[in-house]
């Protein structure tokens, strides 16, 4: 996110950051630390059109073994066999072209992705100068409660959105309302009293207005928290998906911030959907434990992409500017961390 985004009532990384990584805990989910908007206390409202389930499971269709897609995507298209490897970019005291630039360097190529956050009343983007001509842009634009969307009182503002993102005249993911599953923005079940159903009525209802005006370069990213904070059964993330024909890539966010390992993060999503749906990581980081704890992270995370076919994606939190955390997440931190980080970039099969 650049200066011009923080400016007025644009919004500031404070408010639009909130890490995913979790702790898997026996009984409940805890939540991170997270920046919110204001102090509304989750819903209450029991549903009793979503179905209840006392022990909140996913039923696996697929594995690395297992069939998963080879196609897919969208007008950003999945490559099978590849991985497409970007990040969400920004580093303290430079410039986007700058901080850009550096990884240039740093990993001899560019970002194939380059995520960006806006808020829901910013214009999204016309054009982003910085971008290389083989970058693709993922923008990841921030809900709004159910109410407000499904009464029509949002849809010029949607509507601009749709004009503007098919004005940048190149493939475009748009990543809305991510984490809904979770507990700590104003898009999510948890704060629209308890109802899945209604996240997808939304998704739904912009994706319905974007076809209305031809956006037809944009393609939808489904993202997910990698854990459902509260760890109930009506709010598991199956109960967000707004189906097939509405979703073009599956995506989870996950760090490692209680020592996870990849697997634990990522692999009941992929397990999921990888069948249905190509999958990509969008917010992933490594803590740092001393020693080469991270490098090595990042090492078995490369590793375990290359395991998962049907992921055809990472986009890495790679900053130094997040407030509230003394992990940096930038990938450079140490010569280890980067050198692992290079690596991976640098692995054929992240040359998608």
């Amino acid at each position: 996110m650049t200066g011009a985004h923080r400016r007025g009532d644009r919004l500031s990384r404070r408010r639009v950051l909130g890490l995913a990584g979790l702790a898997a805990l026996p009984v409940v989910t805890y939540g991170l630390h997270r920046w919110r908007d204001d102090a509304v206390p989750a819903g209450t409202a029991t549903r009793t059109d979503v179905p209840v389930h006392s022990t909140p499971s996913r039923s696996p269709r697929s594995g690395p073994s297992a069939a998963v897609v080879t196609t897919g995507g969208g007008p950003v298209p999945f490559r099978n066999g590849k991985t497409m490897l970007g990040a969400y970019l920004n580093l303290d005291g430079m410039a986007a072209s700058e901080a850009l630039a550096l990884r240039r360097r740093q990993l001899g190529r560019d970002e194939r992705i380059v995520h960006v956050f806006y808020g829901w009343t910013d214009p999204l983007p016309r054009s982003i100068p910085y971008l290389s001509h083989t970058a693709i842009p993922m923008v990841s634009w921030r809900g709004r409660g159910y109410a407000d969307i499904l009464d029509g009182s949002s849809d010029a503002l949607i509507e601009r959105a749709a004009r503007n993102l098919r004005r940048l005249g190149r493939p475009t993911l748009l990543r809305w309302g991510w984490e809904m599953n979770g507990d700590w923005y104003d898009w999510a079940g948890p704060r629209n009293d308890d109802n899945p159903a209604g996240f997808i009525h939304c998704w739904r209802h912009l994706r319905g207005i974007f076809a209305d005006r031809n956006a037809d370069n944009v393609s939808w990213v489904w993202s997910v928290n990698w854990n459902s904070s509260p760890n109930a059964g009506w709010n598991q993330d199956r109960h967000y998906y707004p189906g097939d024909e509405y979703v073009d890539w599956v995506g989870v966010s996950g760090y490692n911030l209680h020592r996870e390992m990849p697997g634990t993060l990522f692999s009941g999503v992929h397990d999921a959907y990888a069948a249905q749906k190509p999958i990509m990581i969008t917010e992933v980081g490594a803590v740092d434990r001393g020693g080469t704890t991270k490098a090595d992270w990042i090492t078995q995370f490369g590793q375990w992409v290359k395991q998962h076919p049907a992921i055809g994606a990472v986009t890495w939190f790679d900053t130094d500017t997040h407030p509230g955390f003394d992990e940096r997440w930038r990938v450079d931190t140490d010569p280890g961390s980067l050198a692992a980080y290079r690596a991976m970039a640098r692995d054929p099969r992240f040359a998608g």
